[in-house]
């Protein structure tokens, strides 16, 4: 068993803390900086690591910076926490994800701050979710500065690997977090940081764009998705990457494909979803502020503190468990470059084998089917995990091993090979591999979803058989011996992916899944988890979050209902009270695609002085056979008066979906 090793510094750094420095853009905007640094800096020059995010640090991710960035700052580095233009306390006004724009303050502000006296001319770039796509795609822009990055539950590929466009199916998360922006951009700044603030917040309502649908309307891989999607030329990045991601997140396949394509980089992924890993569950969590500070002394610093010498992959092969919507701790163990072996299994008539035999099945899912599916990217800590999947099974064409002789460790992307035909022009399939217990609990390990359309060219030809391949999304878990593989095929999987225009039947002639297993027994301990303080609130109101179907017995439609009260708080210490509610409805009858439906309804508070501000956004969508149909709407209130509403109304043509 191998641990982590570097430097550690005994004597740490006074340090101070500025609020809202501002940073002025070439065109004036000023951007609100929070800025933790040494006291000392100006004796003794410091690196400065970056996060460039539109989630509002004055109240939205306070809690996980208090954690993070003082802990840096105290141990020689200056940490910038930017709001992104449009966004929090800075001015200006946000367009959409990942804009030149966005990339190119970005870059300014490492500019900025490379030539500050206070720093050593080193800048890293670290940052979850959007501050880990704008880390890789600014660090393919290459700025002098930017010697390292560390990027989390992030993406490479904007249109197949992302909240949009899964396997070219076009996913509910399009609405759903396009929904949670048409809220956070719509968010008055703090009125005790700007006297301009409510000339701000009336300019961006004004201004706030529906970003639904600017996605809706580009169905396939072109160049909007190109542009930050940075495996269009992995050879653009010159800073040093760690990659780090969680097999509960949605974006696990980063990791590996960062490690494979970017010389010099690292990867780390555990058993979490989309948090950070020293504060992430299910546990086992990590010590991984001191992983990121051996990754900054080395690139930032020239230390040697040891990661040449780390494995490329640190994996965390999680044991076989019982189906659950939410796991407070994975059991499992930590391996170092695992090697892999591949093994095929044939879809025959007896099941799962490893000898090719004739099958021919047909398969006609409900519309319901991946009810059990649990959220594309679980992130809220509600019960959003895959549940027990035999529902979901029965509606699918299930292909079982016998029970196996010994543990089999998957790790990496089983590939499946499928031959097939469909009745439709336009058709999707779902695929899921799964761990069946021997009582029949079907536990989900890993999924890939394929719009056969977009697959083979814009259409399929009616009953014409085809041979296609698709990547599961990658995974490290143990099925125990005695216990079954199994692959499930459906041709919807709803609420995760919008649904084909009209039923479809597939008929399967046959295919394999090869997947990767590790004998490897060479295993790595991370130290145990650091951070400074945590953030200092007073609670006025709980958090707490529910999840639940319906199937109204009168019409057929069955529902998915998910409810998320982020609750309420008073920082203590400048006073903001902040709160926030989410709610999203999915509905469908199991006999008619064209009756899906999604709605999304967000609840904004913020309170200080005599002050209260509160936004309600709402969205919805629905479609026909050749259109979606949008609308969404925006309300703002200052002390219970209506100020500002809006409403929007979007038609959007099909295509490929």
């Amino acid at each position: 068993m191998i641990a982590s090793v570097g430097t550690m510094r005994n004597t740490l750094r006074d340090i101070e803390e500025d609020p809202d420095l501002g940073i002025i853009m070439a065109d004036g905007t000023r951007l609100s900086v929070r800025m933790w640094r040494p006291k000392d800096a100006l004796d003794d020059p410091v690196p400065v690591i970056l996060e460039h995010l539109p989630y509002r640090k004055r109240d939205g991710t306070c809690a996980r910076d208090a954690l993070t960035h003082p802990y840096f700052a105290a141990r020689g580095y200056a940490c910038l926490r930017v709001d992104m233009r449009g966004n929090g306390d800075s001015h200006g006004l946000m367009e959409d994800e990942y804009t030149q724009q966005e990339l190119d303050d970005a870059v300014a502000v490492i500019a900025w701050a490379a030539a500050q006296p206070w720093c050593n001319g080193n800048v890293g770039m670290m940052g979850i979710s959007w501050g880990g796509f704008n880390g890789l795609q600014v660090a393919a822009m290459a700025p002098e500065a930017l010697k390292a990055v560390i990027t989390l539950c992030s993406t490479v590929d904007r249109f197949a690997d992302d909240i949009h466009y899964k396997g070219g199916c076009l996913l509910n998360e399009n609405l759903g977090w396009g929904a949670t922006m048409w809220s956070y951009s719509s968010r008055a700044p703090d009125p005790a940081l700007r006297a301009d603030w409510r000339e701000m917040w009336m300019q961006r309502l004004e201004n706030e764009p529906f970003l639904p649908a600017t996605w809706l309307r580009h169905q396939t891989r072109d160049s909007y998705w190109q542009h930050g999607s940075v495996c269009e030329d992995f050879n653009a990045i010159k800073a040093k990457v760690l990659a780090v991601g969680g097999w509960g997140d949605a974006y696990k396949n980063t990791v590996a494909h960062v490690v494979e394509n970017i010389p010099g980089s690292k990867g780390i992924i555990g058993p979490w979803v989309h948090k950070y890993p020293h504060f992430a569950v299910p546990e086992p969590r990590i010590g991984f502020l001191q992983e990121a500070l051996r990754w900054w002394d080395t690139w930032l610093r020239g230390e040697d503190a040891g990661v040449g010498s780390d494995p490329d992959m640190r994996t965390y092969l999680m044991e076989g468990v019982r189906p659950s919507t939410w796991y407070e701790e994975r059991s499992g163990r930590w391996l170092a470059d695992p090697a892999s072996h591949t093994q095929t299994f044939f879809l025959g008539e007896t099941g799962l084998s490893d000898t090719q035999g004739a099958v021919e099945t047909t398969i006609r899912s409900p519309q319901d089917t991946g009810k059990d599916a649990g959220e594309y990217c679980a992130i809220w800590l509600g019960p959003e995990l895959p549940g027990d999947q035999r529902h979901d099974d029965a509606n699918s064409a299930c292909f079982d091993t016998s029970p196996l002789a010994s543990d089999l460790n998957i790790i990496k992307a089983p590939r499946v090979r499928l031959n097939i035909a469909v009745d439709t022009p336009r058709a999707q399939i779902a695929v899921r591999l799964n761990h069946v217990h021997p009582d029949g609990a079907s536990t989900r390990i890993t999924y890939g979803v394929l719009n056969l359309a977009e697959h083979l060219g814009g259409t399929c030809t009616p009953h014409q058989r085809e041979a296609v391949m698709l990547d599961l999304d990658h995974v490290a878990y143990t099925v125990p011996a005695g216990h079954r593989l199994r692959v499930a095929i459906s041709t919807s999987y709803w609420p995760l992916v919008w649904p084909s225009p009209s039923p479809t039947t597939a008929t399967l002639f046959g295919g394999s899944v090869s997947v990767q297993h590790t004998d490897s027994t060479d295993g790595w301990t991370f130290a145990a988890p650091d951070t400074a303080p945590p953030w200092q609130t007073e609670e006025l109101r709980p958090e707490h979050h529910t999840r639940r179907q319906e199937t109204d017995m009168v019409t057929g439609i069955t529902s998915l209902i998910i409810e998320d009260d982020f609750g309420k708080v008073r920082d203590s210490d400048h006073g903001l009270i902040s709160g926030s509610v989410a709610r999203e409805r999915w509905e469908i009858h199991p006999d008619e695609p064209l009756s899906a439906r999604g709605s999304c309804h967000w609840s904004d508070e913020l309170e200080r002085d005599g002050i209260a501000l509160r936004t309600e956004t709402h969205c919805a969508m629905h479609s026909d056979a050749t259109h979606f149909y949008l609308t969404a709407r925006l309300e703002a209130y200052e002390n219970g008066t209506l100020v500002y509403e809006r409403d929007v109304e979007d038609t959007i043509a099909r295509d490929h979906v």
